[in-house]
């Protein structure tokens, strides 16, 4: 969960002045990523015996939301395709959504449920470090490729919270350990200095990893309720308190610049 994670190529390939490729290349790809969605979603809804009438067409319509949401994140540019990086988080987007597709069948899922839940969670959570790999040896880093991933991680977190909440192992307080970043987005619309950039900070980072692992943790069935509760606690106090560093610091800035 980095902010330098799925990345596009810089530059449309050319050929005669004119970009070989454009937003339609992009389309095709995303077209593609439906099918790991659908043998990601099709093996979840064999294993855990749901009925697949409610939880495929479920998961196809969550990744068309996705698709669509890509197409409006892209930049006004010709672009050659997603590029190696972004295909990665594509294949990513796979899992999450499978997992997003769960939540209203979270409440029926035993503990090999869970399980399943979380083995899904740990492949979606160890390939968010792939794709930033992937952009850093290919050179194909781009302010798109950040943002894409970012969002994908915001939106992991919160289906692992609702996946907490729905499975019946914490309360709906839970919700609030994915919440901090969508709170400081929403507040950055009447307040633009909270939009200004920030530098790097290795606290953040962590700040998503310890986020990523809390929730995992709570749906683990051998973790007693009440040890998750508390590691869930401290993790959002944690989190909540770097977000606070960064405000403080946007606010510092702001006046510096005023």
């Amino acid at each position: 969960m980095t902010p330098h994670g799925g990345a596009v190529q810089s530059a449309a390939s050319r050929k005669g002045g004119r970009p070989v490729h454009g937003r339609s290349r992009v389309t095709a790809e995303l077209a593609l990523g439906l099918v790991p969605l659908l043998l990601v979603a099709g093996t979840t809804a064999r294993r855990l015996e749901l009925p697949r009438g409610e939880y495929l067409p479920t998961a196809v319509a969550a990744y068309g939301f996705f698709a669509a949401a890509v197409q409006c994140l892209l930049p006004p540019q010709p672009w050659p395709g997603l590029g190696p990086a972004n295909r990665v988080t594509v294949g990513r987007a796979a899992l999450v959504l499978s997992l997003a597709a769960l939540v209203p069948h979270a409440q029926a899922l035993s503990g090999a449920g869970l399980w399943w839940i979380i083995g899904m969670a740990v492949a979606a959570l160890c390939l968010d470090g792939v794709d930033g790999l992937v952009a850093r040896r290919t050179g194909t880093g781009t302010a798109f490729g950040a943002r894409f991933d970012m969002e994908l991680d915001s939106f992991l977190m919160l289906v692992l919270a609702a996946l907490v909440w729905r499975s019946g192992r914490l309360d709906a307080w839970i919700l609030l350990l994915a919440a901090p970043r969508y709170l400081f987005v929403a507040a950055g619309w009447p307040l633009p200095w909270l939009r200004a950039p920030l530098p790097q900070r290795l606290r953040r980072k962590a700040g998503c990893v310890a986020q990523g692992v809390a929730l995992v943790v709570c749906l683990a069935p051998v973790v007693p309720v009440a040890l998750a509760a508390a590691a869930a606690a401290l993790t959002l106090v944690l989190l909540v308190g770097s977000f606070a560093v960064d405000v403080r610091w946007l606010s510092a800035h702001k006046r510096e610049g005023q």
